[in-house]
């Protein structure tokens, strides 16, 4: 598989696909996503970024992102997140969520997340994950998972 490939069958179109090593996943716009006045409510924004990582991640092979089984068990979760606003998003509008890794290294990911809609950015978003166990306590991401990631971070580091 070349980098940036998809390991998703084609009758998956929800996952979104690659264009080069960014993830973009298509969203649509319901009534139950804005507010009285139409427009999208702020908190969903962080919605459809948590929808654009769970793709990003799926799409390079890493299905699961809690690992349950096993002597300790963990999860993903974000370290810090940076959302800014720019312009908002409308009933019945498709989205764009485009999703770049940034940085990888031993424990943490970095990524950038950007919304457009029609071409014009909405938000710029900026996340940095890690695995922690159920207790909180933060592990190194396991070299299976790393090497499928690599392929996508452009700086690999430490």
């Amino acid at each position: 598989m070349s980098t940036g490939q998809s390991v998703l069958m084609a009758h998956e179109p929800q996952s979104g696909r690659f264009e080069g090593k960014v993830h973009i996943l298509p969203i649509r716009i319901y009534y139950e996503d804005t507010d009285l006045s139409g427009i999208v409510y702020h908190a969903n924004y962080l919605r459809y970024m948590e929808r654009g990582r769970s793709e990003f991640f799926r799409s390079v092979g890493i299905v699961r992102l809690a690992q349950l089984q096993g002597p300790e068990p963990t999860a993903w979760t974000l370290r810090r997140i940076e959302l800014e606003y720019l312009k908002p998003a409308r009933l019945d509008d498709i989205v764009e969520v485009h999703t770049r890794a940034t940085a990888l290294s031993g424990a943490r990911l970095s990524a950038e997340q950007d919304i457009f809609c029609k071409g014009t950015q909405l938000t710029h978003g900026r996340v940095q994950a890690c695995i922690i166990t159920l207790d909180g306590k933060p592990r190194r991401i396991p070299p299976q998972m790393r090497e499928k990631l690599a392929k996508f971070a452009p700086e690999t580091i430490g």
